[in-house]
């Protein structure tokens, strides 16, 4: 390229291909915008006739480029967003212009959706960000890059703008094997596996619902690679013969598929306490506890998981950014309880 993307007046881009322009527009533009965009984005824009070439407009986003081309786009300015924000308390770790860091509590929704509407996080930090949101795909929102099941607490990073957006998602796309991504959750299971720490590999898929998760055959139709990495970190209320009633294991996520670790937990024989998807038929359990465990297990009213660590890179500056949140009250007053079921 001859000249570098400059800011036009109007809202506008403008650039001049160099000697050497090849290939599609949308995927050349992409590349010179530097990942200020998504592919996807630019693809858009062409399409809406936001895009000129030799001053003509285009709409064609596999035109060919040729040098010397020189390219105008007209960017909108962010609409606002469908969710409204809503003044919720958010409980921030870290926060710049690219992302913001924080914990999710047990109970908040993540992404508005049937049945709720309001009250999510995406709400909360529409209200909390104002501003400081540039937009993800030309809409003033926040950008979700992964998520936790309503009733999971745990640390959450989210997109500010585009950039920050695609470079995430690239992250958690491939999980951590080429990169510094990280992600550890603490859960409460029944019973003790049998080896301390292992591996589970067992592929998930559509367990018949929209909705439930279970373990598939490799040559299943939607059978999805998962795996996940635990270890023993606690027992409870442990008997002569090795096992235990109740066991505090850390789960190190190599993939990240939905309900994940209550899946696999519960498909090795040790559901997560609390969960009523797939651990309901060990509800009964809490009757072999003593007190006060017996009533911490039957009042507790999700399942036990929470994701305490979240590590990945950051997508300006390339830092590995690190953080971690200890296990909410909930959590700990249930764990506190088992540990004094000791005989």
């Amino acid at each position: 390229m001859n000249d570098p993307f400059k800011q036009a007046p109007g809202n506008r881009k403008v650039l001049t291909a160099g000697d050497d322009a090849s290939g599609r527009l949308d995927a050349f533009l992409t590349e010179a915008l530097g990942g200020e965009f998504s592919r996807n984005r630019i693809k858009g824009l062409i399409e809406q006739g936001a895009v000129s070439v030799n001053a003509l407009t285009v709409t064609e986003s596999k035109r060919k480029v040729h040098p010397g081309d020189t390219f105008q786009i007209a960017l909108p300015e962010p609409e606002d967003p469908e969710p409204k924000g809503e003044a919720i308390t958010l409980d921030v770790l870290y926060e710049d212009q690219d992302l913001i860091v924080l914990v999710k509590p047990a109970g908040l929704v993540v992404h508005p959706g049937a049945g709720n509407w309001t009250g999510t996080l995406v709400n909360a930090l529409i209200h909390h960000c104002g501003d400081s949101l540039s937009g993800i795909g030309g809409v003033k929102r926040p950008g979700i890059v992964h998520r936790l099941d309503k009733d999971t607490s745990g640390v959450m990073v989210v997109a500010k703008n585009d950039a920050a957006h695609r470079h995430l998602s690239d992250q958690f796309a491939d999980h951590g094997r080429n990169g510094p991504l990280e992600r550890a959750y603490r859960a409460v299971v029944w019973g003790r596996p049998r080896q301390l720490k292992g591996t589970i590999d067992a592929p998930l898929g559509r367990a018949g619902d929209r909705t439930k998760r279970a373990v598939k055959r490799d040559d299943s139709d939607d059978a999805r690679e998962a795996i996940t990495h635990y270890e023993v970190v606690d027992r409870y209320h442990e008997k002569p013969d090795g096992t235990s009633l109740a066991s505090a294991v850390e789960c190190h996520l190599e993939t990240g598929r939905t309900h994940q670790i209550r899946v696999h937990m519960a498909h090795i024989g040790h559901p997560l306490i609390g969960d009523p998807d797939y651990g309901a038929a060990f509800r009964t359990k809490a009757n072999l506890l003593p007190e006060p465990a017996r009533t911490a297990v039957n009042r507790f009213p999700r399942q036990a998981l929470h994701a305490f660590m979240l590590q990945f890179e950051h997508p300006s500056t390339g830092e590995t950014m690190h953080f971690e949140a200890a296990v909410p009250s909930d959590m700990q007053e249930l764990v506190d309880a088992l540990r004094m079921a000791a005989p």
